[in-house]
């Protein structure tokens, strides 16, 4: 009886790991495409000094990789490989590195984010690049956990929804 127990147990867990989606073709184009995804919301966020671009619409970018691993691999495997943790760390480090980088200046003598005081060459560059990667790190993680708050759904709990 335990046996068939241990086993069904297996199964289910089993189960819960295979892949969203069963085609070969997409899982194969997600372990390919993603790298690039990924170094490109990294180019999007750095270009945010320069250019168009920035910490949102490259964080936006970097997001939707975990978005397209969740799509090909799974959304339950996916959430097991971030954690439930991941997102939230991440969100508060951007929130953290943005807010020091502002205080830092206002403490040095300048203004909110005013790079020149931290004595820096090309202070401003470094700065803005710095600033728009935290807000990249906080934009992608929220999507992230979007993503998992919605591919959750909705549970009906006495007449509630939660």
């Amino acid at each position: 009886m335990n046996e068939d127990t241990n086993e069904a147990n297996e199964a289910a867990v089993n189960d819960s790991r295979i892949p969203y989606v069963e085609s070969p073709i997409i899982m194969a184009t997600v372990r390919v495409i993603t790298p690039f995804v990924f170094t490109f919301g990294l180019f999007i966020m750095f270009h945010g000094a320069d250019s168009s671009g920035g910490g949102f619409q490259g964080g936006v970018i970097v997001g939707t990789v975990v978005l397209m691993l969740g799509i090909a691999f799974g959304i339950e495997t996916t959430r097991d490989w971030v954690g439930p943790k991941l997102p939230v760390v991440f969100i508060s480090i951007g929130v953290l590195a943005f807010l020091l980088t502002g205080v830092g200046s206002v403490i040095l003598g300048g203004g909110f984010l005013e790079y020149s005081v931290y004595g820096i060459h090309h202070a401003s560059k470094y700065g803005i690049e710095f600033v728009e990667l935290a807000i990249g790190l906080v934009v992608s993680s929220i999507v992230t956990g979007l993503f998992f708050a919605i591919a959750a759904g909705m549970r009906n709990s006495g007449g509630e929804t939660v």
